[in-house]
């Protein structure tokens, strides 16, 4: 099932996701495209499989994203190393161990480049005292190869040994970066390419100074990294787990020019405005800020229209897209205002159709 997962293949699908962009924003004349490779194979740090039963054995399934047919699973190409010697470990591990495999139906694993693996385990069954026992024993076997935290999930049912998070360390021109990603919050899964584009980001803004406001800052992941090139910045996110870990990365990186607030873009647009008052936001003077750049990283959907018209009061917007299509409606209401500088190709998800990009546009 993964034949077309190939190092020999890498170049032309990369090639043919840089001509679909060309083909796509040939009506904006973009600059030359930078592009940014990925590693050709083990470069997710998260994957996530159903388990099958069949008698006395158990083992990993996917499903043909065409066919919707199951087809079984022993290695993942994609999946880092850590995660293909765990998934191994694991199955011997609980094959015959009634209490770890009965109703087990799916696992989940994190790692990191760090070293660090998180396996979420998923059951059809409540868990108890004898599961967490087993359990316990399960983690100090497979942490004798690296360190592993496990979860264990039921209905109504979250049992954390010991932690629900890993810590990644990235390195971006020779300094390091530590980010809390927790269990089931958005991360980005190529770590190697995550890198990339944090490095594109801050040679983007070298120099330019002034403060910096983010849009879905997540846990942080472009916040610290471009912090050193402005004099403030100002996060804004709705989820709390990620304002949370936000808040946890601020303080492992000890950077000291970064708020967080957590509100959607839409909220923040609403405040900026004077639309509506916020309690979150007592102590904040949004007047205060120097509004010449923004950074947005949206989910699929892009922007709103409102926030299409937040963005675009600003002198410089860097926009991270996950979706050429969304990308290209909000080009089309940017590009009256901006016009386009640099635009970068971040083969996040190689060998798949997904495209992930990062443009910026200076006002006119």
């Amino acid at each position: 099932m993964f034949s077309h997962i190939h190092p020999d293949n890498y170049e032309q699908q990369l090639n043919e996701k840089n001509a679909a962009i060309g083909e796509m924003f040939v009506d904006l004349n973009l600059p030359n495209v930078h592009l940014f490779k990925s590693e050709p194979l083990n470069y997710r740090q998260r994957a996530e499989f159903r388990i099958w039963h069949e008698g006395d054995d158990l083992y990993y399934i996917m499903f043909n994203s065409e066919t919707k047919k199951k087809f079984r699973v022993d290695s993942f190409p994609v999946a880092s190393e850590l995660i293909n010697q765990a998934m191994v470990s694991l199955i011997a591990a609980i094959r015959n161990n009634e209490i770890l495999r009965r109703k087990l139906f799916q696992v989940d694993f994190l790692s990191t480049l760090s070293g660090e693996v998180l396996i979420s385990l998923l059951y059809h069954k409540p868990l108890d005292e004898i599961w967490e026992h087993q359990a316990r024993e399960l983690k100090d076997k497979l942490s004798a190869v690296s360190p592993v935290d496990i979860i264990g999930r039921a209905k109504k049912q979250k049992i954390i040994l010991d932690k629900d998070f890993v810590m990644e360390s990235l390195n971006i021109e020779g300094k390091t970066y530590i980010y809390q990603q927790v269990e089931n919050s958005f991360t980005q899964p190529n770590a190697k390419v995550n890198e990339q584009m944090l490095l594109w980001a801050q040679q983007a803004t070298t120099g330019i100074g002034g403060d910096l406001i983010e849009l879905y800052c997540g846990n942080g992941n472009f916040s610290i990294a471009l912090a050193q090139n402005f004099d403030r910045v100002l996060g804004t996110e709705i989820s709390k787990t990620s304002v949370k870990s936000a808040q946890v990365n601020i303080a492992a990186n000890n950077i000291a020019n970064i708020d967080i607030v957590r509100m959607s873009s839409e909220e923040f647009s609403q405040a900026m405005n004077g639309e509506r008052k916020f309690r979150r936001l007592e102590g904040f003077d949004l007047t205060a800020y120097n509004y010449d750049t923004v950074l947005v990283d949206p989910p699929r959907a892009g922007l709103d229209p409102g926030s299409v018209e937040l963005v675009s009061r600003f002198k410089r917007i860097l926009y991270v897209s996950c979706s050429p299509e969304t990308l290209k409606d909000n080009l089309a209401e940017l590009c009256k205002t901006h016009t386009i500088e640099k635009f970068a190709l971040f083969d996040q998800f190689p060998y798949t159709n997904h495209i992930e990009t990062g443009v910026v546009l200076t006002r006119k």
